[in-house]
């Protein structure tokens, strides 16, 4: 979605833009140390806010732009996006650590 949105609105083209690394690099620092693990719920329905305020509304922006346009690119991965929030929202019990 990163890659999306910075192709999107940095028109970088080969790579991300620096801006965008950094994003993506702390994201990716964030899904390691998630005590969540595996079950990770996606984060609208994590009750761990383990994003900085300030990278969380970076997050967001991300999300709003490159959302729409996973489905014409990424048609499988929106669907399964989509099939895992479901599923984790119908078991609840899924969602919680230990």
């Amino acid at each position: 979605m990163i890659e999306i949105y910075c192709r999107g609105t940095h028109q970088s083209k080969d790579s991300l833009c620096l801006e965008c690394q950094q994003l993506l690099q702390y994201a990716m620092q964030r899904v390691d140390r998630c005590p969540y693990g595996d079950n990770k719920p996606t984060c609208a329905r994590c009750p761990i806010h383990c994003y900085a305020p300030a990278m969380r509304e970076r997050i967001r922006q991300v999300m709003r732009y490159s959302g729409p346009r996973m489905l014409l690119r990424h048609p499988v991965l929106t669907f399964w996006h989509l099939v895992d929030g479901i599923a984790k929202a119908a078991n609840p019990r899924s969602d919680r650590c230990g």
